[in-house]
């Protein structure tokens, strides 16, 4: 359940949320000025971004080539080192969060608008500005107030697009039920009797894929134990994953291939956190490059997470997770004896 909301959000007088009233007056301020992108738009950030992507558009190679609109972000960000360019005003707004009890942040969302293309050689300068706070809402992570700001970003001096950037400053939900921590007396139905065991609860169940129209035909694969890859039926490339349309010649119309299941991990991350409710971290997941060209996402298994390595053969199995659901896994396949921190 929620946490109780911290002292300084409550509403007062008729329904007024004090706090919010404040953090209004925050709308329309400078939330950074005079950004400079730390590097020039380039060759070699565009090619790292198609690669990592699996974005092969012509548009972004040759001559004349353009960067991915959606590098917009990209070309501001700081690095490790950071741009320091926070005006006050944006520090002040997240201070009177914090002193008011909302230390837990997230980001949410973002939304971006194109208005010229970016080539190579391009100087990018931007500023931010607060462009609004939500009243207090409540989510699954706890209580808190949505926080957009808006980045207008320049290429030579020129509007190139805006960035809008989205986050939640929260309190976060408690964990489990502790009323006594909350200063009262647990009610009826939450005291538990005398030699007696609150029940345990049944074990999470893993999140279902979204079954939608464009992939249902996947989904029916799997259930027969068949990883099917579209193909393209104007220039016969392959895809994955289902798309309504080709990425290559904008064909709508398509057949599949059946995947042999043989494969090499192509990169891979180590997940340790956030937990999430139905898997037991730390666990590989791992971008599998499949024999057909295409790579898709899964778990890597058969060998201890932290001996997951780049370029390891691996092939596919199906996994039965509970009932009603089976995914399709990456097992290792051509290592022996290996062990590792979870002693797999």
């Amino acid at each position: 359940m929620p946490a109780d909301p911290p002292a300084d959000a409550l509403r007062t007088g008729a329904g007024r949320d004090d706090l919010y009233a404040r953090l209004k007056e925050y709308e329309g301020r400078v939330a950074g000025a005079g950004g400079v992108g730390k590097d020039l738009v380039n060759e070699p950030m565009i090619r790292h971004w198609c690669e990592a992507m699996g974005d092969t558009n012509p548009a972004y190679t040759g001559p004349d080539a353009i960067a991915p609109p959606t590098m917009l972000q990209a070309w501001t960000m700081g690095g490790l080192s950071g741009h320091g360019g926070r005006s006050a005003a944006y520090l002040d707004l997240l201070g009177m969060l914090d002193d008011a009890g909302y230390t837990s942040v997230v980001a949410t969302d973002c939304e971006q608008e194109y208005l010229r293309p970016l080539r190579p050689g391009d100087r990018i300068t931007f500023d931010a500005m607060i462009e609004s706070v939500s009243e207090r809402k409540t989510t699954r992570l706890g209580t808190g107030y949505f926080v957009t700001t808006r980045m207008d970003v320049r290429a030579g001096g020129e509007p190139a697009g805006t960035h809008r950037f989205r986050i939640l400053k929260y309190a976060p939900a408690d964990r489990e039920r502790a009323p006594a921590s909350r200063g009262r007396a647990p009610t009826d139905r939450e005291r538990v009797p005398a030699g007696q065991e609150r029940s345990a609860a049944p074990p999470p169940r893993r999140p279902r894929p979204v079954v939608n129209w464009d992939n249902a035909g996947f989904w029916e694969g799997v259930s027969r134990h068949r990883l099917l890859i579209q193909r393209c039926a104007g220039c016969g490339t392959l895809r994955f994953p289902w798309l309504p349309g080709c990425n290559a010649c904008g064909c709508l119309e398509w057949d599949t291939v059946e995947a042999t299941g043989e494969g090499t991990v192509h990169s891979y991350v180590v997940m340790h956190h956030p937990p999430f409710p139905a898997f037991d971290p730390p666990y590989a997941v791992g971008l599998v490059e499949l024999a057909e060209g295409v790579r898709m996402i899964s778990n890597v298994v058969g060998v201890p997470y932290d001996r997951v390595r780049i370029g390891m053969p691996v092939r596919l199995e199906f996994e039965r997770v509970d009932e009603e659901l089976e995914l399709p896994v990456f097992r290792v396949t051509g290592v022996t004896g290996v062990t590792g921190r979870n002693g797999g």
